[in-house]
């Protein structure tokens, strides 16, 4: 079975600004993918050339079996896009905005799946509220809802839930596991690691390329080491003092918190020692943690850089 998205070698540039860079994924059938990375990661603009809304000037992109260059319109009909800022219509109502995404798609002769987007997504008791009186997550369920009304196989989401509050985060994210059992393959983008560890793959993206690509449990898996929080005062001296005596990357400070990537615990006992040698550190408590993404993000993004093969064949 072909995969629903194939990026081969992809590359898009936007007059000297490189926003992909010879990206390669494969997006399966049936599947949660998120791609994360930072604001300018290459996100938004992957999602637009899955979308068949902008070509790559390099490389090849195929949807559904389709080659975009020469394809894009019979694959369009298939996919839904929901983008950052998506155009409802603040004086129409819930009801109104659903009927004319539905009839501008083609799709209004079906109000039985209409009605069963409003029950499952909790939208029905509002069908006469304008959009513009809606919550932030009301009008994120409405845009969903206004996406799939023309029943789409692939949905692409950039960054859907940015803005909206915690319980309607966790609301929406529950939609996206209830249509992914219908057969629904999602790709989306989030700034939110905590969103990425509940797909079923990730793709790690800095400056338009892919740093690491995996499910996210077998990322976290794959750190080297071992990853211990300490807890310390002042924390970012205390950072300071630990980047030079350790290689930079391997320490993060995260909060008022820093992870220590060690090789071994048998290098933590040294360390704690020379931090509790000096009066003005106080070191309140060092504990083994399990890694999570944000660790896994920022070891790829720090990791000294190691030359290819090929570099090392020429020097």
């Amino acid at each position: 079975m072909s995969p629903a998205i194939d990026l081969r070698a992809v590359t898009k540039r936007f007059g000297p600004i490189l926003a992909l860079a010879g990206v390669s994924l494969s997006i399966h059938e049936g599947e949660i993918f998120g791609l994360v990375g930072p604001d300018g990661a290459g996100k938004t603009t992957l999602l637009r050339l899955a979308a068949g809304l902008a070509r790559a000037d390099e490389g090849v992109v195929q949807v559904l079996g389709h080659d975009l260059a020469t394809q894009a319109r019979r694959v369009r009909p298939l996919i839904g896009y929901m983008a950052q800022r998506f155009s409802l219509y603040g004086d129409l109502t819930v009801e109104e905005n659903v009927r004319f995404f539905a009839r501008l798609h083609g799709a209004d002769a079906d109000p039985t799946w209409r009605e069963r987007l409003l029950a499952r997504t909790g939208l029905a008791p509002f069908r006469g509220r304008r959009a513009d009186r809606l919550s932030g997550g009301m009008k994120q369920k409405l845009a969903l809802v206004c996406t799939l009304v023309y029943r789409p196989r692939l949905l692409l989401l950039d960054e859907p839930t940015t803005g909206v509050d915690p319980v309607a985060r966790r609301q929406f994210w529950d939609l996206l596991a209830d249509f992914l059992r219908d057969g629904l393959t999602i790709l989306l983008a989030t700034p939110y690691l905590d969103e990425a560890e509940r797909c079923h793959r990730v793709a790690l993206l800095h400056e338009g390329r892919v740093l690491a690509c995996d499910r996210p449990e077998a990322l976290r898996a794959a750190l080297p080491g071992r990853l211990f929080e300490l807890n310390a005062t002042p924390v970012r001296e205390v950072a300071r003092r630990l980047r030079t005596w350790l290689e930079p990357h391997r320490v993060q400070l995260i909060g008022n918190r820093i992870h220590l990537r060690l090789e071994s615990e048998d290098e933590l006992a040294p360390l704690l020692r020379r931090l509790k040698a000096d009066p003005t550190v106080r070191v309140h408590g060092c504990d083994p943690i399990a890694p999570a993404l944000e660790d896994v993000f920022l070891a790829h993004l720090t990791a000294p850089t190691r030359p290819s093969p090929a570099d090392d064949e020429e020097g």
